[in-house]
């Protein structure tokens, strides 16, 4: 068998040790490149979520605070019998169109999201009716 120049001969059996310390290394290294990424995607998720969930919330809360402000309370009676922290409900007079603001503030958890969503997250649900 002919070698080529410049070639060195390797024992297979250093060979083969090598390699399986260097795979297990690869996957260590992998592994720590992938996992702030993965937790950044995850954080990101729930965030979504919880913005998604709280908004599905304050819809219905909405209502609520509609038909009790069309009962006669004040918004301040409004918002106590709603039992919800940090919300704030308003009703603008505009003409012959009422329209109800309820909204709140919703804290971000992940890092870097702040840059898409101002933090802390206005979330606020309007409904228009008509005064007849």
């Amino acid at each position: 068998m002919r070698r080529k120049k410049g070639t060195i001969i390797i024992n297979k059996y250093i060979l083969r040790e090598w390699n399986c310390v260097n795979k297990k290394g690869q996957a260590l290294v992998e592994f720590v490149i992938i996992l702030p990424v993965f937790l950044i995607l995850v954080l990101g998720i729930i965030d979504v979520g919880n913005i998604l969930y709280n908004k599905t919330k304050l819809e219905s809360l909405l209502t609520e605070a509609i038909l009790k402000y069309d009962a006669g309370k004040n918004e301040n009676e409004i918002l106590d019998d709603l039992d919800e922290e940090d919300l704030k409900f308003f009703v603008d007079l505009n003409g012959d169109v009422k329209i109800y603001h309820l909204s709140k503030e919703i804290d971000i958890i992940t890092p870097g999201l702040n840059l898409v969503f101002d933090n802390p997250y206005l979330l606020e649900v309007k409904r228009s009716i008509s005064n007849e």
